[in-house]
């Protein structure tokens, strides 16, 4: 279905589509029109992702005749326009990834009071995460679920210990946030006003909070003034952004969306940021309904006087429009004058053919009302008018930085003041902990009562040795020490190591670390040996190149199978069991190809077998069976006739058991096929490996047999008497009718 160009700006044809736009969707049906709304969408957030800003404008605001688009469609977009946005400031990104103390908060770079770890191992303040002011982990990018944690226990234990004052002001900030949650935002004032007057030069926190109470008390003037102390200091993208939310609520839409742009261009994963800024541009970009009014509020506090598009004079210069066309042309004067207040140059916009007076005649046209807020009564636009003017103001070249009105008479570019200064050179001396107070008691696992190696925090808050909670979860999926749940946290088994603390015990208790670490290397070591307390898994006959999948559920075995993995050797040895020794003399060496754990712990294991092996003697280590072993090889034969028997021995016995796999009925055939792969092809070399072919042990494991006549044959050094073996089988199997 071909859809006519319309009117106005922006009706330029979309690269390499069918459709054009400003698409007249009058004339569409219900299913159709979503079929292409969808199709539509595709295609602008392609255009998003690819940066082409423009183009993306054009074919979301048709997308938005065909049907409601939520502000989460527009993601992709948000991340265009953001991109475009921070290209076009004279400026270097800031970035709140790097601390050098760490005791402070990664994200607002405040101190890290009541820490709470993430699935990451990284440390961030209640209150960060309380306020979800962070969607990525600033340090290393990982995602930041919203799976509720609880504050560290171990690190609150010793801030509180080592940083008594500190540790108590952060409460307080957690207090004024939770009277706010309440709506109880005077006496959040006045406890936030506490604060700021005992300690005036570390504030910035305390006053962003303050600001929203301000905000909840419509006292904009003063919210205004508390996010603008702390411009460019320790939390700039929170106070940026906690002054765009007070402009919105003064009803300056599009003075707050500049500032929503600038806060995502300072911090791009300010998750709050960009709800707020994909809510806006879904408003500006939608077709208006009945129900909108024809005046629309927008900002004049910035807006150049001598700023006007092409479109907007052209508009003028038209015919009057029908109620009808008022009607679904209504919702653009906010979309198009904000960022025009950014366009210095007059003469790049200026319509040919027509004067600079007359066009500053029809900008006189528009209303002008001082004060917070006033409704414009410019000509409405349509679709067409406005992605084309929302498109040129986004990608404008001579983008400003970002002004600050705080209600005075002057305004003011952000930046560092005086103030802002001091408090950053003092943020940047770290803390160090108090000699008097180090106690590497107080940094002890609760289970091993060690020295925490590879600590790990739960969601619960409770900081554990790696290993030692893997052997707990082995058994249980709760946490040992207060019993919560961790059965989401075992099946995600992300235990990442807890940076901070692992930090503070390599920092601060160095040698007590080495002695720990050099014990951790020698029990790694001696699960290393390949012939010594190997790990024995006693359960079924393996084969030298026969895989051998598992199903490990067992605590015991499931702490086998990650050492045998965290050790670097992938392997442990299999064996039957035996009524009086625990497990017979021979067994095989199986090596780990893949593990995949299931979200309960248990896991599906998947092996092949390598070198055959005797056992020499038996022991037990953490429930399992260890054993000293010595690996099994075949007999070389050197003499030339008997190894010309040998081979025609081999192959016979190879022809024979070719016949009966291709005889054998189609349901067991199939069943081998599935669990043992197809028969192995005859081998050149029949000596070729210490295990002698590949074809006998294959035939070993599929053959109906007694265990224990198996084992006998495993055992056998003797690569004739294996093969002479396997023939009688074959024969009396071939012999049975039906087989």
């Amino acid at each position: 279905m071909s859809i006519q160009q319309g009117g106005g700006g922006g009706g330029e044809k979309a690269e390499r589509s069918g459709f054009f736009i400003g698409a007249d969707s009058d004339n569409v049906s219900e299913e159709d029109g979503e079929d292409h709304r969808q199709l539509i969408l595709q295609r602008a957030n392609a255009l998003a992702s690819e940066n082409r800003l423009r183009e993306a404008i054009d074919w979301f605001s048709v997308a938005m005749r065909y049907g409601p688009v939520i502000p989460e469609h527009l993601s992709t977009f948000v991340d265009c326009v953001v991109r475009n946005f921070r290209s076009k400031l004279d400026r270097s990104r800031s970035t709140a990834a790097a601390t050098d103390d760490m005791f402070d908060c990664p994200n607002c770079r405040d101190f890290l009071g009541e820490p709470v770890t993430i699935a990451c191992g990284h440390s961030y303040c209640k209150r960060c995460l309380q306020r979800r002011l962070l969607s990525k982990c600033k340090l290393c990018g990982e995602p930041v679920t919203g799976q509720e944690r609880q504050v560290d226990v171990i690190l609150c234990g010793l801030l509180e210990k080592w940083f008594p004052g500190e540790l108590r002001k952060s409460k307080t900030l957690l207090e004024v946030d939770e009277l706010c949650r309440g709506k109880r935002y005077q006496e959040a004032v006045s406890l936030a006003t506490d604060v700021i007057r005992a300690d005036p030069e570390t504030t910035a926190v305390a006053r962003l909070s303050r600001a929203e109470a301000y905000m909840a008390l419509k006292q904009y003037r003063l919210a205004l003034e508390d996010t603008e102390f702390c411009p460019g200091s320790r939390c700039s993208a929170e106070a940026v952004f906690r002054k765009a939310m007070v402009l919105h609520e003064m009803g300056q839409v599009d003075e707050s969306l500049q500032v929503f742009l600038h806060c995502l261009s300072v911090d791009e994963d300010f998750p709050c940021a960009k709800r707020q800024v994909e809510k806006i541009l879904c408003d500006l970009l939608s077709p208006a309904d009945e129900t909108v009014k024809v005046g629309l509020r927008e900002t004049t506090q910035n807006t150049s006087p001598h700023v006007r598009s092409k479109t907007l004079v052209a508009d003028a210069q038209a015919e009057p429009q029908s109620p009808v066309q008022r009607q679904h042309q209504v919702r653009a004067t906010s979309a198009h004058l904000f960022v025009d207040n950014q366009e210095k140059r007059w003469e790049s916009l200026e319509r040919p053919g027509l004067s600079r007076a007359h066009s500053l005649r029809v900008h006189g046209s528009m209303c002008s009302e001082e004060g917070l807020k006033r409704v414009c009564s410019a000509p409405q636009l349509g679709d067409q008018e406005k992605a084309s003017l929302l498109k040129r103001k986004l990608s404008v070249s001579d983008t400003e930085p970002c002004v600050v009105n705080s209600g005075s008479s002057k305004p003011k570019k952000q930046g560092m003041t005086k103030g802002s200064r001091q408090q950053a050179a003092k943020a940047k001396t770290c803390r160090s902990v108090p000699e008097d107070l180090l106690d590497p008691n107080d940094m002890e696992c609760s289970l091993c009562m060690r020295l925490f190696y590879e600590p790990v925090t739960t969601p619960c808050g409770h900081t554990f040795c790696k290993n030692c909670l893997e052997r707990c979860l082995d058994h249980m999926p709760q946490c040992p020490l207060c019993k919560e749940s961790l059965r989401e946290y075992l099946a995600c088994r992300k235990y990442m190591v807890t940076k901070v603390l692992e930090r503070l015990i390599k920092q601060y208790l160095g040698q007590e670390y080495a002695e720990r670490t050099k014990n951790h290397l020698e029990e790694t070591r001696e699960l290393s040996d390949l012939t010594k307390n190997v790990p024995i898994f006693v359960c079924t006959m393996a084969y030298p190149t026969v895989p051998c999948p598992l199903h490990v559920f067992e605590p015991r075995y499931r702490l086998m199978i990650r050492r045998c993995m965290e050790t670097g050797t992938r392997q442990f040895g299999m064996c039957i069991n035996d009524p009086q020794k625990g497990f017979v003399d021979y067994g095989c060496m199986l090596t780990i190809r893949s593990v995949h754990f299931l979200p309960d712990g248990r896991s599906v294991v998947d092996t092949i077998g390598g070198k055959r092996f005797r056992v020499l003697s038996r022991g037990m280590k953490d429930g399992y069976s260890t054993a000293d072993i010595e690996h099994l090889e075949d007999t070389r034969v050197e003499d030339g006739e008997e190894l010309q028997r040998l081979q025609e021995l081999h192959d016979a016995v190879y022809e024979q058991a070719r016949v009966w796999f291709q005889n054998l009925k189609i349901r067991f055939h199939n069943q081998i096929l599935q669990h043992f792969g197809p028969m192995p092809e005859r081998e050149a070399d029949i000596q070729a490996t210490p295990n002698g072919p590949a074809c006998c042990w294959w035939l070993l494991a599929v053959l109906p047999i007694d265990p224990r006549y198996q084992l006998s044959v495993l055992s056998m050094t003797s690569l004739r008497e294996r093969l002479v073996k396997i023939q009688h089988i074959l024969t009396y199997l071939m012999s049975i009718p039906n087989s």
